[in-house]
């Protein structure tokens, strides 16, 4: 039995939302559910992605939608707590136990935090003051030691991203920048700059998941969830990215997919350096060898990976429950010719991966990789 996507939407992305955390869930839930051609009396089962919401904040979002009576769940594994809700979302239809499962992602950050997230504070990095700007910073310090090059390798990542921004109607950030921009905004951990940090946010997407109905259902042909490894492991690699490798590892094989083969990528670009990491960690090139495909537009729009044609979290901001169904979102309406002037060309397979951070001593807390692919 293969689950698909049957139809996915999110809000906009913003700060300090108008109508806060249930005006932008509702929006999200019946955009999704008329995408899908669905009533909500169909969902039999919802699985929702948040990690700083109130107590309650399941039952509360889906009254206001109108689905109620069905169970719920609500999952937190930090960045990658909307993609666990569409993985678990995915294993139920496949399963048999539901036919329509909604897999939703909320998250009003504006509410909490100002700047970077805190870091736990009985955790090492939560009690030297090292938030997750200054751990990707040190593997920014890292990488480009090891292979010899220079920020404004990494830095590329924003102008392109930005640029997809520009397109993207639900994104924060939909102002192009140059890399002389990007390289001379305000330092946050050197070596990385304003721009090359996602903006945190308030946002919702939701995905209705069961099995295909129509020629324009995306199938969902392999997902793959890893937990974190005690790090550093023996294999020296980045923090988080064994954890990204594992997830894929396992998706990849379900889907009878190579990394190669896919058409169009959702990653977590939380900071520049991120997706860098990330598209080698998924198997697409050899380490320290995307900065070249970046440079050549392998991995732009045109290019034979296009990565991020929704702006990333770079443009749309990070709204951590929301962002993994988000990029669901997106990828489902590249495989269905829906994105507008962002749309790359006859696109048929497409890969979604978020990594979940914040737990110390382990090589990211969670990572979660999906594989989608079109009918058509």
């Amino acid at each position: 039995m293969r689950a698909a996507v049957l139809g996915a939407a999110t809000s906009p992305f913003v700060r300090q939302a108008s109508g806060g955390l249930y005006a932008l869930t509702s929006r999200a839930i019946l955009d999704a559910i008329t995408a899908a051609g669905v009533e909500p009396g169909e969902i039999e089962a919802v699985y929702v992605g948040n990690v700083f919401g109130p107590s309650g904040v399941v039952p509360r979002v889906l009254r206001d939608a109108g689905i109620t009576g069905v169970p719920s769940l609500r999952l937190e594994a930090a960045c990658a707590s909307g993609t666990l809700a569409a993985h678990q979302a995915v294993r139920d239809v496949v399963a048999g136990r539901h036919r329509t499962v909604l897999a939703l992602g909320v998250e009003m950050m504006s509410e909490l935090f100002d700047g970077p997230i805190v870091p736990e504070r009985t955790d090492p990095e939560g009690s030297l003051g090292l938030p997750l700007p200054g751990l990707y910073a040190l593997q920014a310090h890292r990488y480009l030691s090891v292979h010899g090059l220079d920020v404004a390798d990494i830095a590329r990542v924003a102008v392109k991203n930005r640029a997809q921004g520009a397109l993207n109607p639900a994104a924060q950030k939909r102002t192009p920048v140059t890399l002389e921009q990007v390289l001379g905004s305000r330092p946050i951990a050197e070596p990385l700059t304003l721009d090359q940090c996602c903006p945190v946010g308030d946002g919702a997407a939701a995905a209705v998941i069961g099995l295909s109905r129509r020629a324009d259902d995306v199938l969902v042909t392999g997902t793959g969830w890893s937990s974190g490894l005690a790090w550093p492991g023996v294999d020296d690699l980045p923090w988080g990215m064994a954890s990204v490798t594992r997830a894929a590892e396992e998706a990849f094989a379900a889907s009878r997919r190579s990394a190669p083969e896919v058409d169009v990528l959702e990653v977590h670009d939380a900071f520049t350096i991120g997706e860098v990491l990330t598209v080698e960690a998924l198997g697409l090139c050899a380490p320290g060898t995307a900065p070249r495909l970046l440079a050549d537009g392998e991995l732009g729009p045109g290019g034979r990976w296009p990565v991020n044609t929704s702006g990333g979290l770079l443009s749309r901001g990070h709204a951590l429950g929301a962002t993994g169904v988000a990029q669901i979102a997106e990828v489902y309406e590249q495989l269905t010719g829906r994105s507008g002037e962002r749309q790359v060309a006859a696109p048929r397979i497409g890969l979604v991966e978020t990594m979940g951070g914040g737990a110390s001593g382990l090589d990211g807390n969670t990572a979660v990789v999906m594989v989608l692919e079109a009918q058509q």
